[in-house]
């Protein structure tokens, strides 16, 4: 009887692992050839390939396709490689793509409540609530405690020259946000720059870090998503979250429950739970006269402990990454790094060489520097949004069904010459060239549409003021452990990331001037 069940079983399970697998054919769209159980994620199931490094191979493959096919297990999932199509998707017919895709049941797992991970109307009730925090007025109440941060890392330089100059750059950088984030989200000194072991470096790894149980949950909730609430379940890990959750509510019964006038992160949220509950249009219901339902939340503490770790988890490893990078292409790019520096002098001249708001906004061959570092690299490498609701792509007759997964590769759009003149090279001064006319949407390291990074304005200037401070004290040069082109970590999945860090050389510059606080 075994013998008879067993054909018919295997039959089954094919069955099952190969269901979708004739989507991209049934609609004339060029896709990567599936297998059983995997679909095209065979080489990111086992850490071969992360998704960026696997749809920028796609991106490249394909180089007079629009969009082309893949599979995340049996779920279908669409490259999209034109601009145009990638500007419908995230921002003109946002109504159908407003889910993300990426987070998990946040009922299971409370950390999945912030913003970058929650769908639907609660996203649009935070969004809603959450942006008038990061309004310009906002970012210059909160720019002194940034540049507290950045002196304190020129200090840090010092002792590092001392010792010999070479250092982890991508170290550096991962302790000067984590000091930050310390400072404007937690309202907490931490002293990370000069403690190399500080328990909240180690949690901002431990968020990061790719071991085998990361792989398991990640490849398991893809590849079977009709048991997802089981596999969250059996793998919940809820340590990082509650462990954000105990500081912040000893934070908030300290301030008394209210804002204290420090312009940090805290402060701002305890005045948005003030404000009670948040109300407005629903982005998923209808009433019968086809208006939107009115749907209400409540700013509870579980809702904003989710926001504190988005505002860590996202600042630590997106910064981190943009700032060291730019610093191991401008130790290549030595000409690049003089204009800078003699950029920084001339602009801190006018402010008493201090770094303040207005002084890193007239930054601009910094800032070009910091946004071509982050088109050759982009922190996101892709852009990943849901169909909620049949779509045709206009111009191609394309029909997307509802669950169907989007990949925009920001990382292969970044990198093409069709866009950008010799992308391979890191020529800053491409973005002050007005007479470029680049589609807006080739270029997107912090997104597009209305689901942009919130806190864009606010890492790029963090990030800038911790340039600022390295450059108009020092030069980076390479050193003997340094290589030209950093390898890839193949577990960066999410927010790219490099194997080894990046190992530089710091040199005092010639100079007597020096950044003060």
């Amino acid at each position: 009887m075994i013998y008879l069940l067993l054909p018919i079983v295997l039959l089954l399970l094919y069955k099952y692992f190969t269901k979708n697998h004739d989507y991209w054919e049934k609609r004339n769209v060029k896709y990567e050839k599936p297998i059983p159980i995997f679909g095209t994620n065979y080489e990111n199931v086992i850490g071969k390939k992360s998704i960026i490094e696997k749809a920028t191979e796609v991106y490249n493959k394909y180089p007079t396709e629009p969009v082309v096919g893949m599979f995340r297990g049996t779920t279908p999932e669409l490259v999209v490689r034109d601009p145009e199509i990638a500007r419908k998707i995230l921002n003109v017919d946002f109504a159908y793509f407003y889910r993300r895709g990426l987070g998990k049941n946040p009922e299971i797992d409370p950390v999945y409540y912030n913003l970058f991970h929650v769908e639907g109307d609660l996203w649009k009730l935070l969004r809603q609530r959450l942006t008038p925090t990061f309004t310009t007025a906002k970012l210059k109440n909160m720019f002194p405690l940034i540049v507290n941060c950045a002196e304190k890392l020129r200090h840090v330089g010092e002792d590092i020259v001392n010792r010999g100059g070479e250092c982890d750059v991508r170290d550096l950088m991962a302790r000067f946000t984590v000091e930050f984030i310390g400072v404007c989200a937690f309202g907490i000194e931490m002293d990370t720059i000069n403690n190399e072991h500080s328990l909240f470096k180690k949690l901002g790894v431990r968020i990061f870090k790719t071991d085998f149980r990361k792989y398991l949950v990640t490849a398991l909730y893809d590849l079977f998503p009709d048991f997802r609430t089981i596999i969250q379940k059996l793998l919940s890990n809820s340590s990082s979250i509650t462990a954000i959750t105990e500081i912040f509510y000893n934070i908030r019964k300290q301030r008394n429950y209210k804002p204290i006038g420090r312009n940090d992160f805290i402060d701002l949220l305890l005045e948005l739970e003030g404000k009670g509950k948040i109300i407005g249009d629903s982005i998923e219901k209808k009433n019968a006269d086809g208006k939107p339902v009115q749907v209400e939340m409540e700013m509870n503490i579980t809702y904003m402990a989710a926001q504190m770790f988005v505002f860590f988890a996202a600042g630590f490893e997106t910064s981190s990454s943009a700032t060291s990078f730019t610093l191991h292409q401008l130790a290549y790019h030595p000409e690049e790094q003089q204009k800078i520096q003699e950029e920084i002098d001339r602009v801190l001249s006018k402010y008493n060489n201090k770094l303040c708001y207005d002084s890193i906004s007239e930054m601009t061959a910094l800032s070009n520097g910091f946004k071509e570092a982050m088109r050759i690299f982009p922190s996101l490498g892709t852009l990943h949004r849901v169909c909620a609701r049949k779509y045709t792509i206009p111009g191609l007759n394309v029909t997307l069904d509802p669950g169907v997964k989007i990949i925009i590769p920001t990382q292969g759009i970044q990198n093409d010459e069709k866009y950008f003149d010799n992308p391979s090279q890191f020529i800053p001064d491409r973005f002050n060239d007005p007479n470029v006319l680049r589609h807006k949407y080739a270029y997107l390291p912090f997104g597009g549409g209305p689901r942009a990074c919130i806190g864009g304005r606010l890492g790029e200037m963090q990030s800038l003021a911790g340039l600022a401070a390295i450059l108009h004290k020092f030069s980076v040069e390479p050193g003997p452990k340094t290589q030209r082109y950093p390898q890839v970590n193949h577990g960066s999945n999410l927010i790219q990331g490099v194997k080894g860090g990046i190992p530089l050389k710091l040199r005092l510059r010639n100079k007597s001037n020096s950044v003060a606080a």
